[in-house]
């Protein structure tokens, strides 16, 4: 309580200056008013360390992502999900994503390139800029000496080996192997692993095998050797599309010397296996489970497998399954798997739903470009991705995606620069003459180094605001 002497003197000066003193109020504010004055705050970002992608479209500020930097932090798992129609910026994202990665010097990136343009696989003119042949698997070119990769390398393991091979089988049947051809299957492959010990065993090895099975093989088993050779024919029949059939030279014979799995960019070529045949998802299960046990070591190297037409390795429970087994390890070894895939109820509502969902799961980065609305809506369903995203999918313009890393929902624009759009365009035969040519004096080091200024001045900015709000 104040004095009286003080109440006294504050009336008289009242009276004679005519001043009347005011109280301030406090200011009371909430989480959201606040952000809206202070607009930095309202978005944070996810680092400065990694490559950048773009800007966020609401506040402007760089966007940079990188799985690596980001796991153990922000990330569960290092593995991402692209979805989006095409024409809306999936290819030109994934291209200059890897070209940008492939600056550090610790990084090695796969890309299983399923899509082709003028006789070549759409990643051919990067591949040419970085001087790396690609790996292109065809069956026409096979035949006369063209690339194969042995699904019974010994640089496989037994174990490996035989579960690809019930992969390859159970995928071309389009169901389970049932316990007797399972049995004929094993038996066949034992005894060509046992035997040949001067080269590598091959398909070929395996189906003369199951057609003509040992006796001691059957007598071990207590089972007569016309029933092991009638459990076995099925799988000889299907094994022979691989070694005598229309998929004739890719497999059936030792790997391919010369492969070099050392180089910072490897690109299987796989354009000329129709997309929709059976063959792809075979393709895909054989390459996988090859690198699996060639190209990932427990080194220091950070490694990207980048998939084109994923949906064939999520939409096969068979295949599914190997790929699963490959990111639960990866994230050990230092892999980052990357999905592209056009809609996901090509995934999620098909014959391995269990399996997508589990590899979804483990995909913690989403990017979602373009969808019809009823697909939006689906997608958020699955993805669990907040309303608000879930209404702009439907609006975006090509090259703006939402990206959801782990819970962080950003709305982000691609930024492509003037000397990689000619390594990342795939549209030329539309639009060539829309593409401008490439100033000499533009080079992506220079964009970069602009880009991670103005990061940093964000950055800055930032600490400002947040320092105002205290």
């Amino acid at each position: 309580m104040r004095d009286p002497l003080s109440v006294l003197t504050d009336a008289f000066t009242s009276f004679l200056f005519g001043k009347v003193e005011t109280t301030r109020l406090p200011v009371r504010t909430s989480t959201g008013q606040a952000q809206a004055v202070y607009l930095p705050t309202a978005a944070p970002g996810l680092g400065d360390s990694g490559v950048i992608i773009g800007r966020e479209v609401y506040s402007g500020k760089g966007y940079i992502y990188d799985p690596f930097q980001l796991y153990g932090q922000q990330l569960p798992a290092p593995h991402w999900l692209v979805l989006g129609e095409s024409g809306n910026g999936k290819s030109a994202l994934e291209k200059t994503y890897v070209l940008r990665q492939l600056r550090f010097r610790d990084r090695q990136v796969v890309v299983l390139d399923a899509q082709g343009e003028d006789g070549v696989g759409e990643w051919n003119l990067i591949a040419q800029e970085l001087g790396i042949t690609p790996i292109r698997l065809d069956p026409m070119t096979a035949r006369d000496g063209g690339i194969r990769l042995n699904p019974l390398d010994p640089s496989i393991t037994t174990t490996g080996q035989l579960a690809l091979l019930r992969t390859i089988i159970e995928v071309a049947m389009g169901h389970g192997l049932d316990e007797r051809a399972g049995f004929a299957l094993k038996v066949a492959h034992a005894y060509v692993n046992a035997s040949i010990t001067d080269r590598q065993p091959v398909l070929t090895d395996i189906v003369e095998q199951l057609r003509h099975p040992e006796a001691e093989s059957a007598e071990a088993m207590n089972v007569d050797i016309d029933d092991v050779r009638a459990w076995g024919l099925d799988v000889a029949l299907v094994l022979d599309r691989l070694v005598d059939g229309d998929l004739r030279g890719m497999f059936d014979g030792p790997t391919t010397v010369g492969i070099d799995l050392d180089a910072p960019l490897i690109v299987f070529d796989l354009s000329h296996i129709d997309r929709n045949s059976i063959a792809m998802p075979i393709l895909m299960a054989i390459v996988g489970v090859w690198l699996e046990h060639t190209w990932i070591r427990p080194d220091r190297k950070k490694r990207i497998f980048l998939v084109e037409e994923a949906w064939h390795i999520i939409n096969s429970p068979f295949v599914a399954q190997l790929f699963q087994r490959l990111l639960k390890f990866g994230r050990r070894l230092g892999l980052s798997f990357v999905a592209v895939v056009h809609h996901l109820s090509d995934v999620v509502d098909g014959a391995a739903a269990k399996e997508a969902a589990a590899i979804l799961k483990m995909a913690s980065t989403r990017t979602i470009y373009a969808q019809k609305a009823d697909e939006a809506r689906a997608t958020g369903r699955v993805l669990g991705l907040p309303r608000w995203a879930v209404e702009i999918i439907p609006t975006l313009t090509p090259g703006i995606a939402v990206w959801d890393v782990n819970g962080n929902v950003q709305v982000v624009k691609h930024l492509v620069t003037e000397a990689e759009r000619p390594l990342v365009f795939t549209d030329r035969a539309m639009t060539e003459s829309s593409v401008p040519a490439v100033p000499e004096h533009v080079q992506a080091a220079e964009w970069e180094a602009e880009q991670r200024a103005r990061l940093v001045e964000q950055q800055q900015l930032d600490e400002s605001s947040e320092s105002t709000v205290a």
